[in-house]
């Protein structure tokens, strides 16, 4: 925009703001009033209708899925994406707090006077990838796994030895899983870290000592004898598959 444009657009912008209303208090009743009607509705429905209510919270259940509202998947899944615990505060806080500061300071580093989008590519181009990165990674979180799954692949070894051994790790992933032991120990990128790492307990313990572990374990963790001998077999053969080289 060369200097006489600059000045046409600035003559023409102070002529319509002086034949415009200003913004208190036209703006701000109209605001208002829209303000009250919504908060009304919501008032009304919750009345009316009441509130949707799950059930009743189970402390000891660990089959549990827990989720965020609908509007905060796509921070959910940028969660789950940045795995690395040393990023975490990054996913959690930093993603979404540079994102707010660049929407902050737009007015400040955009000063386009232009309003068009056919004449704004770069900010359209942003607005779309903005908004499709939000859209892609809030249908991601809507439909992630659950944080008990075992985000792990049958090690080679285990495929080679024949549909046996595969679908006995298959059945002890699941095992795995059902049992809750994700809730202290941690397998590959999910788990907790109250119990130690089983990512490579085939490479510590042998069969032997995981299935003794399972039966007389050391407090806190329980003792697994209500489970059936084919499924503590499975279980058994699974970790004792866990290694670092696979």
């Amino acid at each position: 925009m060369n200097t006489r444009e600059k000045e046409a657009y600035l003559r023409e912008y102070s002529i319509l703001k002086a034949q415009g209303k200003p913004f208190f208090p036209y703006a701000v009743a109209k605001d208002s009033l829209m303000a009250v009607v919504v908060m009304a509705s919501i008032i009304g429905m919750s009345l009316v209708l009441g509130a949707e209510l799950g059930p009743k919270v189970d402390p000891t259940t660990t089959t549990y899925t827990p989720r965020p509202e609908w509007y905060f998947f796509f921070l959910f899944e940028v969660l789950r994406i940045i795995k690395p615990p040393s990023l975490t505060p990054l996913a959690s806080i930093g993603v979404p707090t540079i994102c707010m500061i660049l929407l902050f300071l737009l007015p400040f580093y955009d000063r386009n006077p232009e309003r068009r989008p056919e004449r704004r590519p770069i900010a359209m181009a942003a607005a779309f990838f903005t908004i499709a990165a939000m859209a892609f990674l809030t249908y991601e979180g809507a439909n992630a796994g659950s944080p008990n799954q075992i985000d792990m692949e049958a090690p080679e070894a285990v495929v080679a030895a024949g549909p046996d051994n595969l679908r006995q790790w298959e059945s002890g992933k699941q095992v795995v899983a059902q049992s809750g032991c994700l809730a202290c120990h941690k397998i590959g990128h999910n788990g907790g870290t109250l119990g130690p790492n089983l990512s490579d307990i085939g490479d510590r313990l042998a069969r032997q000592a995981i299935a003794r572990t399972l039966v007389n374990p050391t407090a806190p963790m329980p003792a697994y004898t209500d489970l059936s001998t084919q499924k503590r077999d499975d279980l058994v053969e699974f970790l004792a598959q866990l290694k670092g080289g696979h």
